[in-house]
């Protein structure tokens, strides 16, 4: 394997020039998003809607989940493999944008996955809205020469038009929901229903072509609904859908209790992660509790819980009380824009300090990533972008640890660097984030980061990849840049193994 970019900044994909393979697999027109387009802001309105006028989430799930049972669907929701005691599966979140950073991404994944049994992708399949009429380029043309199953939860934007793309695709191509009756006129649920975005009635009728690039034998899954639990070797593997809004109605509530009960040990897949950007997350379920309490349960013997969402990589390694570890992961760099890594503060949270913390990109690759981004943008690259090493040194000054990567050559934090770093929301040690709190970080998170999709290396993505055995699992985080480098050797980025018994 090649370097990673924790040993030089070459493997962190700065300063070469040879760009991978991956655009002879894209279609000849790539679609690009970009968040500040309002179109595209419009036709993704419906968790606006969902979170003003009440989400129907809960409700139009189960009704999916019913229509999945009387199909013939197992009850209990659980896939049972014939897998053997050892065997690998990878997961990757985040994918479905269509354009160079998914690309960039499938070359490695092929390569690392040539010897596991299936594939898991951790939310957001499809972006904007979840269409049928995107599977096409999002789904089967990049994944076409993987040669095992791949099963997926959905994202928020899965359920941008109420999941029947998603539904049709892993869930035996369910038919349409019946309509609905309408609500009473001039109530919440009536402002809500005018304005929601529906698909288009002759959506996904060129499916049946597209599936053709998957199409092989041992290439199918079927799965019983948007949430399930699969039995692969020694481990329970349970993904559960949170909805546009991130929480869970009560159903997947009590299901989940049930599925989660008994030794077999266990690992969460979820689209909001519970651990994320220094913060807990526990993720509510209506009707009471949080899944982080059915996941800490030491009856429930979970030993690690993955999260899409966001579109890096990060890992909390939390001790519990009973002396257990959970390792919280956040895996959503496959394929969208990269959320930034830089603005997250120095990491003090559930005993989980910046010694147990590890995310990719790296805090000063992902500062420099942005300054270049904004430097271009703004047309003030002189003022704007950072060097990597100029990056890395601020980094270590706010939040005051040594570098991750030690720089190439000295870098001197200049006044210029402190202003940029903070501009660009750069986090900051606990002590001194409330005295110099800047409103821009938010503007940021929020705003400025969605449309930071770029199409030059490097990307910044990854995915991962469990070794499982009888007395443990091996995770690995690979990366992809998008250079040629990293696309013949996936360099590893975090790595950890995780005791079963």
């Amino acid at each position: 394997m090649s370097d990673s970019s924790r040993d030089t900044a070459e493997g962190a994909g700065w300063g070469t020039s040879e760009r991978g393979a991956y655009r002879r697999l894209m279609p000849p027109k790539a679609e690009k998003i970009s968040w500040l387009d309002p179109k595209m802001l419009w036709v993704a309105r419906n968790g606006v809607l969902a979170s003003w006028f009440g989400d129907p989430t809960g409700r139009t799930r189960s009704r999916w989940v019913a229509q999945r049972a009387a199909s013939g669907a197992p009850a209990d929701k659980v896939i049972r493999r014939d897998d053997p005691d050892r065997f690998s599966f990878l997961v990757i979140g985040d994918t479905g944008e269509g354009d160079d950073p998914q690309y960039a991404v499938v070359p490695g994944f092929l390569k690392t996955g040539q010897d596991t049994r299936f594939a898991v992708l951790a939310s957001d399949v499809i972006y904007p809205v979840g269409s049928a009429d995107d599977y096409d380029t999002k789904f089967f043309r990049p994944y076409q020469d993987y040669r095992a199953p791949i099963y997926a939860i959905p994202g928020n934007h899965d359920w941008y038009e109420d999941l029947g793309g998603f539904m049709r695709v892993f869930c035996d191509d369910a038919p349409p929901l019946p309509p609905v009756p309408r609500p009473r006129p001039f109530t919440r649920a009536w402002l809500r229903s005018l304005l929601w975005h529906r698909p288009r009635p002759d959506a996904g009728q060129h499916l049946a072509e597209a599936r053709k690039s998957r199409s092989a034998p041992e290439q199918q899954a079927v799965q019983p609904g948007p949430y399930w639990a699969i039995d692969a070797g020694p481990v329970r593997i349970i993904g559960i859908d949170t909805g546009l809004l991130g929480t869970l109605d009560a159903e997947q509530g009590a299901w989940l209790r049930g599925v989660s009960r008994g030794p077999r040990p266990k690992i969460l897949v979820t689209g909001s992660p519970l651990y994320v950007d220094g913060r807990r997350e526990p993720c509510a379920i209506e009707g009471g509790g949080t899944v982080d309490d059915i996941v800490r349960d030491p009856d429930h013997h979970y030993v690690a819980a993955i999260g899409g969402d966001i579109h890096n990589y990060q890992r909390y390694p939390v001790r519990l009380d009973d002396g257990r570890t959970l390792q919280y992961l956040v895996a959503g760099g496959g394929g969208a824009f990269m959320h930034a890594t830089h603005t997250i503060p120095r990491v003090n949270v559930a005993g989980v300090t910046e010694q147990d913390f590890r995310c990719y990109p790296l805090r000063g690759d992902s500062l420099a990533f942005y300054s270049r981004l904004y430097g271009r943008r703004l047309r003030m690259r002189r003022f704007f972008t950072l060097t990597e090493a100029e990056a890395t040194a601020v980094i270590a000054e706010r939040l005051g640890i040594k570098p991750t990567r030690a720089p190439g050559a000295p870098a001197r934090v200049t006044r210029r660097v402190r202003l940029v770093a903070g501009l660009l929301g750069t986090g900051r040690r606990p002590d001194k984030a409330r005295r110099f709190r800047l409103p821009v970080r938010k503007i940021h998170t929020s705003l400025f980061s969605p449309s930071s999709a770029t199409y030059s290396p490097p990307f910044f993505k990854c995915f991962l990849r469990l070794d499982v055995s009888p007395e443990s699992v091996r995770l690995r985080c690979h990366a992809a840049t998008g250079n040629r480098a990293q696309e013949v050797a996936p360099p590893v980025e975090d790595e950890v193994t995780i005791p079963l018994r």
